[in-house]
């Protein structure tokens, strides 16, 4: 039987959760219900009381209400909750978990979902999750439920919406479960893993490199880069999971650079390095800044090059002295990597729009990045490939894909040996 942990401040929130318990049980699982609330409230319906989760953390319930500051309760109880639920996952007991709550009770939830691995079922239930919801799912799989009306009480619209998560959770738990008692594992899958980063505009060179190390046995997962999808890669590569990663795509860094809105943050590139991963990196996209319809671009950039994507999506043209920042960053990330690595520079064009005729070619800006990646690699034995052609180009993909097996079929069992 699937085991669903239901997590929540029952100190505001015990008629809701009992609800669900029961509409969980009726589902077929079991149910343990954790308490995160700091007030003794409903602490008779938990299964894992508030104290325990509060030393999880390293404190003191009684000391964290006495205190007075919600902030801090509220901040530890959330740390707690993520050891206990990483625990229980680690002790076989479970299979899916569910959240409900506002902002607060949301806010202590997104700790623990996000301290299960992709695949784990995960479902929150807020009044916050149609506004800015990545505070509450990070980079790993959360389902969000928009609750309507408040969760406060058991009324026809939240019996709607609650009735259904709970029937959501159940149905993902038990599938959970079964995989999981079938093949052993989470995955079942003994291909290697590797990660791919892709753009609209590098959309040819991910594919073909795609096919080429589908083709070779290995499994592929190809991450959006839109931050988003850059944070997820990085994430992913620090949980150990991944045996290659073919960065072709790097263009994230150009809006951490220059101030777009798709940055992955400071650390991207950096991750696999880290881990000893081995990794095959390009500069796709780096001819291009991210922003929304033209005119939410900032009025600092009047004077710059653009081209309307779509209604959505405004491209900006980097410079001469970026890309040359670009490389000096990329070759600095890389030149302290612990595993192996190897770049690839299409010296035609960094993306399908930088090529000879098309909008945003620049030679010497992309000849710029490429001398500052190379100085910045000098005496590393980092090996820097220059290849005649555009990064779409046929063979392009396929010859940065063969590159990245070389580099596992050489380092993969060195690697596994040491963990």
């Amino acid at each position: 039987m699937a085991t669903v942990v239901l997590l929540g401040t029952l100190d505001t929130k015990t008629e809701e959760y009992r609800w669900v318990r029961d509409q969980l049980r009726d589902a077929g699982c079991d149910v343990l219900l954790v308490n995160v609330g700091t007030f003794a409230h409903g602490a008779e319906l938990a299964d894992i009381g508030a104290d325990e989760v509060a030393r999880a953390a390293g404190a003191e319930l009684d000391r964290l209400r006495d205190a007075g500051d919600r902030g801090a309760a509220m901040d530890a109880m959330a740390t707690g909750a993520a050891v206990i639920v990483r625990r229980l996952l680690d002790e076989g007991r479970l299979d899916g978990l569910l959240a409900i709550g506002g902002s607060g009770g949301s806010s202590v939830a997104a700790r623990a979902l996000q301290a299960l691995p992709v695949g784990v079922p995960k479902l929150l239930v807020s009044t916050m999750a149609s506004g800015d919801v990545r505070p509450y799912v990070g980079d790993v799989d959360v389902t969000l439920m928009y609750s309507v009306v408040d969760i406060s009480g058991i009324n026809r619209l939240s019996r709607a919406v609650l009735g259904n998560a709970a029937a959501a959770v159940a149905g993902m738990a038990q599938r959970y479960a079964r995989a999981r008692s079938e093949s052993g594992d989470d995955i079942g899958d003994e291909r290697k893993l590797v990660a791919a980063t892709m753009f609209g505009l590098t959309t040819p060179a991910v594919d073909e490199a795609r096919d080429e190390l589908t083709g070779l046995g290995y499994e592929v997962l190809v991450f959006h880069a839109t931050g988003s999808g850059g944070r997820a890669m990085e994430s992913l590569a620090a949980s150990g999971m991944l045996d290659g990663v073919l960065d072709l795509t790097t263009t994230e860094l150009a809006d951490d650079l220059v101030g777009g809105v798709l940055t992955a943050g400071p650390d991207r590139l950096e991750a696999a390095g880290r881990a000893g991963i081995p990794q095959v990196v390009s500069v796709g996209a780096l001819d291009m800044v991210n922003f929304g319809p033209r005119d939410t671009v900032p009025e600092r950039f009047a004077d710059r090059k653009f081209l309307v994507h779509n209604p959505t999506v405004t491209l900006m043209r980097t410079t001469r002295d970026e890309m040359a920042a670009l490389g000096a960053r990329i070759g600095d990330k890389l030149s302290r990597a612990t595993g192996p690595v190897e770049v690839y520079l299409p010296a035609k064009g960094v993306s399908g729009i930088d090529v000879e005729g098309g909008p945003f070619a620049d030679p010497d800006a992309d000849a710029a990045c490429f001398t500052a990646l190379r100085d910045a690699l000098k005496d590393t034995g980092v090996p820097v490939h220059d290849v005649d052609a555009a990064i779409n180009d046929p063979g392009f993909g396929r010859t940065a894909a063969q590159a990245l097996h070389r580099l596992i079929s050489a380092s993969q069992p060195a690697r596994r040996t040491g963990e």
